[in-house]
């Protein structure tokens, strides 16, 4: 079994770019925290033939829920703008309009696009972590990049561009 640093340097990144697609900017770090410090009690228990980046997705998954529940909860400030995320010292550079964009999307769209596009986790797995049929997982994505295009120029630009 390899260890445990190790898993998290080979799809910390990709935990993140999920954390950050379903959950926005604000709450990604706090989710992916959370997903590695469960992994780790859990990572002794793990068969060796286990899908670990799948493993990793369902523990996100899940705790994007708990962050979503969480904040529901909380009151919301009135008095005062809220603080904006800082967009620079990062690794990867955020696109506000992106989030958006992805922010605008139904859930399971959301949840789709980001697990099989930026996870790359195939829709049977799509399908164990969300609920639903494999043919449902495989719709919403395909759904949420049809809204995507619509919604976001820099996806539609993309396209245009590679189709060249």
């Amino acid at each position: 079994m390899r260890p445990f640093e190790q898993i998290v340097t080979d799809y910390g990144p990709m935990v993140l770019r999920v954390c950050r697609a379903v959950l926005g900017p604000q709450d990604a770090e706090d989710a992916w925290s959370e997903t590695f410090l469960s992994a780790l009690k859990a990572y002794p228990d793990l068969p060796p033939e286990a899908n670990v980046e799948a493993w990793l997705v369902t523990i996100a998954h899940r705790k994007a829920i708990d962050v979503t529940r969480a904040a529901a909860r909380r009151p919301t400030p009135v008095a005062e703008p809220p603080e904006r995320p800082a967009e620079r010292g990062r690794p990867e550079d955020w696109d506000g309009d992106l989030w958006r964009a992805l922010k605008a999307l139904p859930t399971r769209q959301r949840q789709a696009v980001a697990y099989h596009y930026l996870a790359g986790l195939p829709y049977q797995e799509i399908a164990a972590i969300c609920g639903g049929s494999v043919d449902a997982a495989r719709r919403a994505a395909a759904d949420g990049m049809k809204n995507l295009r619509s919604t976001y120029p820099a996806v539609a630009d993309d396209e245009e561009e590679a189709a060249r």
